[in-house]
This record gives structure tokens, sequence and C-alpha cells, in this order.
């Protein structure tokens, strides 16, 4: 979101995003964000395509991890957006990116703060 919006960070993930992958559940947030900010989906998707996001599907093990993280992040209030972003690094020994300080608190994998 902060690329799509040049929001403070989008640099930063201008730098990572052509060796990232997202969770097609966080695909699913990116554009239920894009129609609620006014966009149609078909603007929505065909924005996205030029980002040419490696989209891993949610799977099985991806939502058992994701439904494990819920007692480690539920006093964080994380969504089931921020489990499947950090399940999918977990599983595949990766960093999660965020701009969500309170991610560093909960020390479950490597975390790379846009800004």
């Amino acid at each position: 979101m902060a690329l799509l919006n040049s929001e403070t960070g989008a640099r930063r993930v201008e730098e990572i995003l052509s060796d990232s992958v997202i969770s097609s559940v966080n695909l699913a947030e990116v554009l239920t964000k894009s129609i609620e900010a006014g966009h149609t989906i078909e603007t929505a998707v065909s924005t996205l395509a030029i980002l040419e996001l490696n989209v891993v599907v949610f799977d099985e093990l991806q939502s058992r991890k994701a439904a494990e993280l819920r007692p480690l992040t539920s006093k964080f209030g994380l969504s089931l957006g921020d489990r499947s972003c950090l399940a999918l690094a977990i599983l595949n020994d990766a960093t999660a990116v965020t701009a969500d300080r309170i991610w560093k608190s909960i020390k479950l994998c490597p975390i790379d703060l846009i800004r």
C-alpha cells in the first residue's frame, strides 16, 4: 500500500519488490483497500499487474501457521492478514516486510520495517 499510495517507505518497497513474494491473502487486502479508496476492481487489478507481484497461494500449511500465531499475536492486535504475511515468512525462512513497528516486538522472524 505504501508504494501504491506514494507513502513514506515506498522507495524501500520498490527496492525489494522484485525479490519478494506476497500471500494471496495480503493481495486480497491490497485490492480491498484500493476498492475502498474508490477504484474499481478492474483498475486495482491492472495497477497491481504492472508490479508483477509474485503471489503465493494461501495453502493449508500457511493456514495452520497463521492460526497457530493467533495466541502469540492477539495482544498486539495482529489481523489475519498480518498473520498470513508472518506465516509465509516463517515457513520460508524469509523476512517479513511491514510498516507496522509492533511486529518488531513479536520476534517470530526477521522483520524489515519500510519506515
